[in-house]
Protein backbone atom coordinates (compact mmCIF):
# COMPACT_ATOMS: atom_id res chain seq x y z
CA UNK A 1 0.00 0.00 0.00
CA UNK A 2 0.67 3.30 -0.61
CA UNK A 3 0.29 6.72 1.18
CA UNK A 4 -0.73 9.84 -0.90
CA UNK A 5 -1.27 13.39 1.33
CA UNK A 6 -3.05 15.92 0.47
CA UNK A 7 -2.65 18.71 1.88
CA UNK A 8 -4.77 22.27 1.75
CA UNK A 9 -4.63 25.44 2.73
CA UNK A 10 -6.47 28.50 2.26
CA UNK A 11 -5.31 30.62 -0.58
CA UNK A 12 -3.16 33.76 0.29
CA UNK A 13 -5.85 36.55 -0.27
CA UNK A 14 -8.10 34.40 2.20
CA UNK A 15 -8.22 35.60 6.10
CA UNK A 16 -6.79 32.82 8.00
CA UNK A 17 -8.27 33.79 11.91
CA UNK A 18 -7.15 30.46 13.01
CA UNK A 19 -3.82 30.92 12.07
CA UNK A 20 -3.67 34.53 13.11
CA UNK A 21 -4.89 33.32 16.65
CA UNK A 22 -2.04 30.70 16.51
CA UNK A 23 0.66 33.20 15.27
CA UNK A 24 -0.61 35.65 18.14
CA UNK A 25 -0.41 32.61 21.03
CA UNK A 26 3.04 32.44 20.14
CA UNK A 27 4.33 35.51 21.01
CA UNK A 28 3.02 35.56 23.89
CA UNK A 29 3.70 32.09 24.67
CA UNK A 30 7.57 32.90 24.80
CA UNK A 31 7.72 31.82 20.73
CA UNK A 32 9.46 34.98 18.75
CA UNK A 33 10.54 35.13 15.47
CA UNK A 34 7.58 33.44 13.77
CA UNK A 35 6.14 36.28 10.61
CA UNK A 36 3.09 34.44 10.00
CA UNK A 37 1.17 31.45 10.35
CA UNK A 38 -1.52 29.73 8.15
CA UNK A 39 -3.78 27.02 9.03
CA UNK A 40 -4.75 24.20 7.38
CA UNK A 41 -5.33 20.17 6.46
CA UNK A 42 -3.82 17.59 5.99
CA UNK A 43 -5.14 13.92 4.20
CA UNK A 44 -3.50 11.09 4.29
CA UNK A 45 -5.21 8.44 1.78
CA UNK A 46 -3.65 4.67 2.35
CA UNK A 47 -3.82 3.69 -1.65
CA UNK A 48 -4.57 0.13 -2.60
CA UNK A 49 -1.91 -0.78 -5.71
CA UNK A 50 0.46 1.22 -7.66
CA UNK A 51 0.74 4.74 -7.92
CA UNK A 52 -0.04 5.59 -11.50
CA UNK A 53 -0.60 9.03 -13.45
CA UNK A 54 -3.90 7.81 -13.69
CA UNK A 55 -4.69 6.87 -10.01
CA UNK A 56 -2.83 10.40 -9.21
CA UNK A 57 -5.48 12.31 -11.27
CA UNK A 58 -8.46 10.64 -9.76
CA UNK A 59 -6.96 11.63 -6.33
CA UNK A 60 -6.40 15.52 -7.28
CA UNK A 61 -10.23 15.06 -8.95
CA UNK A 62 -11.13 13.91 -5.09
CA UNK A 63 -9.52 16.60 -3.54
CA UNK A 64 -10.96 19.28 -5.40
CA UNK A 65 -14.05 17.83 -5.22
CA UNK A 66 -14.57 16.79 -1.77
CA UNK A 67 -11.47 17.68 0.54
CA UNK A 68 -11.13 21.02 -0.56
CA UNK A 69 -13.30 24.07 -1.43
CA UNK A 70 -11.19 25.89 -4.70
CA UNK A 71 -12.89 28.56 -4.41
CA UNK A 72 -11.05 29.56 -1.14
CA UNK A 73 -8.00 27.16 -0.95
CA UNK A 74 -5.33 25.37 -2.72
CA UNK A 75 -4.24 21.97 -2.50
CA UNK A 76 -1.42 19.60 -3.00
CA UNK A 77 -1.08 16.21 -3.59
CA UNK A 78 2.56 13.98 -3.16
CA UNK A 79 2.82 10.36 -2.37
CA UNK A 80 4.41 9.68 0.76
CA UNK A 81 7.40 7.61 1.34
CA UNK A 82 6.86 4.72 3.28
CA UNK A 83 8.21 4.42 6.88
CA UNK A 84 9.57 1.48 8.10
CA UNK A 85 8.77 -0.40 11.36
CA UNK A 86 12.04 1.11 12.62
CA UNK A 87 11.10 4.80 11.46
CA UNK A 88 14.16 5.46 8.88
CA UNK A 89 12.25 5.22 5.83
CA UNK A 90 11.98 2.04 3.47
Amino acid sequence: MARVVVDVMPKPEILDPQGKAVHGALDRLGFGGVADVRQGKRFELEVEGDITEERLAEIRTLAETLLSNPVIEDFAVRIEEPVSEDGLGA
